[in-house]
C-alpha cells in the first residue's frame, strides 16, 4: 500500500512521486482501509483488466440520478415535454469530462481531490475548501434523506417524519457491507441500479411515448435560451446533475484498484477507469432521460403541465397509465435511488474528512454524524410544514450544491492541466481547453441559478 507521511515543504522539488509542484509529499492513502484492496491482473486479455476496474463509475453515476435530479426532470418533462432532453445530454457530457479528470488526477498523483487541495494550497485556503465540501455533502445527504423518506411514504405509507428518522438505520447496512469488502458495496450499487432501470423501463413502455418527439428532444433549440421559464428549468437540471461530492468520491475510490506504479500501468489504469465511468454515466443519462420521458408522456401530453413534486407525480401515474402497479414501480425506483445515494455520500464524506484534515474515523461514525446533521433540518421541516416543505428543502439543497460546485471544479481542472503536478499523465491541451469551457459554463450557469433563486 502506498502510504507516505506528509513532511517538509517540497515546493519546486521532485518528490517521491516523481512529480513537482506539490507543496508536500503525498499523505496517507485515500480511504486507507480499502486502498489498493482490489487486484488488477498484470497479464491476460484486456477484458479481464477492464472487469477489475468496473465499479467505481457506477458509484459515481448514483450521484447523477439522486432525488434532486428526479425533481428537476419531472418538472421539466411535465412542463415542456421532451424539449429539455438535450439539456440532460449536455449535462452528461460535462459530467463525463469532469469524472475522467478525477480518474486522471488520482492515478497520476496518487491523491484524491481533497488530498490534492490540501497538498497544493496554503492551510487557510484548504480549510475553507474543506468547509465548503462538507457543506455540499450535508446538502447532498439532505436530499437523500428526503428522497428516501418520500420513497418509504409512497410504498409503505410511513409518515414522512418517521421516514426521515428511519433513514439513519442505513449506517448499519453500510458498516456490514464495508466489513465484507468494497466489491460487495459495488455489487449492491449495481444491483439497485438494475432495479431502477427495470422499473423505469416498464413505466416508459406503459407510457408509450412519441419516439419521434423523443429523438427530436435531444436536438438543441433556441427556445431553451429565449424562454425564461424553460431556461430556469434547464439550469436546474444542470445544477442537479453535476455534483461536487462526486468529484471527491471518484478520485478516492478509483484508487481501490491495485494497478501498479509504472507509467505504462498508470496509462492502462486510466484507460480502463475512464471507460468504466463513461459507460456508467451513459447509464445515468438513460435513467434521467427515462424520468423526463415518463413525465412528458404521462403528464405533459395529458395537459398536466404543473406537476413538479415527486409525491404528486406518483399519485397520478395509476390513473394516467391505466395500471395499479405503475406507482409501485415508481416508489421502488425512488427508494433504491435513495439507498444508493446514502452509500456514496458516506464514502464521499469519509474521503473529504480524511483528505483535507487527515482525520480518520470509522465509516459508521462519519456516516452517523453526517446523517444526523441532515436529519435535524429535514425532520424539523417535515414536522412543521409537511410534504410541501420537504419539496422546498430539496430545492434549497440543490442551490447549496450549485454554490459549492465551482470550488471543486476549478481546482480539478487546474491540477490536471499542470505537468509539474501530473507528470506524464498531464491532460492533453484539447482536453484542458474543453474542460475549462465546461468549468466556465457550469460556473456561469450556476451563478445565474443562484441569482434567480435569490431574486425569486
Amino acid at each position: 500500500m502506498d502510504t507516505w507521511v506528509a513532511s517538509k515543504s517540497l515546493e519546486g522539488k521532485r518528490t517521491r512521486d516523481g512529480l513537482t509542484g506539490w507543496r508536500r509529499e503525498r499523505g496517507n492513502a485515500p480511504l486507507g482501509d480499502v486502498n489498493r484492496s482490489i487486484a488488477v491482473p498484470r497479464t491476460g486479455p484486456g477484458a479481464r483488466k477492464l472487469a477489475a476496474f468496473i465499479g467505481p463509475g457506477y458509484l459515481v453515476a448514483v450521484g447523477y440520478m439522486d432525488p434532486g435530479n428526479w425533481a428537476t426532470s419531472i418538472a421539466g418533462g411535465s412542463r415542456f415535454g421532451y424539449t429539455l432532453l438535450v439539456v440532460a445530454l449536455v449535462s452528461n457530457i460535462m459530467a463525463i469530462v469532469l469524472q475522467s479528470l478525477c480518474a486522471r488526477l488520482a492515478i497520476a498523483s496518487g491523491r484524491d481531490l481533497a488530498q490534492a487541495c490540501r497538498d497544493a494550497y496554503p492551510k487557510p485556503v484548504a480549510l475553507i475548501l474543506w468547509f465548503l465540501a462538507e457543506l455540499a455533502i450535508v446538502a447532498t445527504d439532505l436530499a437523500e434523506v428526503i428522497g428516501t423518506a418520500i420513497g418509504l411514504n409512497l410504498l409503505f405509507g410511513i409518515p414522512l417524519e418517521i421516514g426521515v428518522l428511519v433513514t439513519a438505520l442505513d449506517v448499519f447496512l453500510i458498516l456490514y457491507l464495508q466489513k465484507l469488502g468494497f466489491r460487495y458495496l459495488e455489487a449492491l450499487i449495481v444491483t439497485l441500479l438494475g432495479v431502477i432501470a427495470v422499473c423505469f423501463g416498464v413505466q416508459v413502455a406503459l407510457a408509450d411515448p412519441q419516439w419521434g418527439e423523443v429523438i427530436r428532444g435531444f436536438a438543441p433549440t433556441t427556445a431553451i435560451v429565449t424562454n425564461p421559464e424553460m431556461l430556469y428549468l434547464a439550469l436546474g437540471i444542470l445544477g442537479a446533475t453535476v455534483m461536487p461530492h462526486n468529484l471527491y468520491l471518484h478520485s478516492a475510490i478509483v484508487q481501490t484498484r491495485a494497478y501498479g506504479g509504472s507509467t505504462g500501468e498508470k496509462r492502462e489504469a486510466l484507460k480502463y477507469a475512464t471507460i468504466d465511468s463513461t459507460v456508467a454515466l451513459m447509464f445515468a443519462l438513460l435513467i434521467n432521460a427515462s424520468i423526463l420521458i415518463l413525465a412528458a408522456s404521462a403528464f405533459h401530453s395529458t395537459g398536466r403541465t404543473e406537476i413538479a413534486e415527486i409525491g404528486e407525480a406518483h399519485g397520478l401515474l395509476s390513473s394516467l397509465l391505466g395500471t395499479a402497479f405503475a406507482p409501485t414501480l415508481f416508489g421502488i425506483a425512488l427508494l433504491c435511488c435513495g439507498l444508493n445515494s446514502t452509500v456514496t455520500a458516506t464514502l464521499a464524506g469519509q474521503a473529504v474528512m480524511e483528505g483535507f484534515l487527515e482525520i480518520r474515523l470509522p465509516p459508521w461514525v462519519r456516516r452517523l454524524v453526517t446523517r444526523l446533521v441532515a436529519i435535524v433540518p429535514a425532520a424539523a421541516v417535515t414536522i412543521w410544514y409537511g410534504e410541501s416543505g420537504t419539496a422546498k428543502l430539496l430545492i434549497l439543497s440543490q442551490v447549496i450544491l450549485s454554490l459549492q460546485l465551482s470550488f471543486a471544479v476549478i481546482p480539478l481542472v487546474t491540477f490536471t492541466a499542470s505537468k509539474a503536478k501530473m507528470g506524464a499523465l498531464v491532460a492533453p491541451k484539447w482536453l484542458v481547453t474543453f474542460a475549462s469551457l465546461v468549468a466556465a459554463v457550469i460556473v456561469a450557469l450556476n451563478v445565474k441559478l443562484l441569482i434567480d433563486f435569490a431574486l425569486g
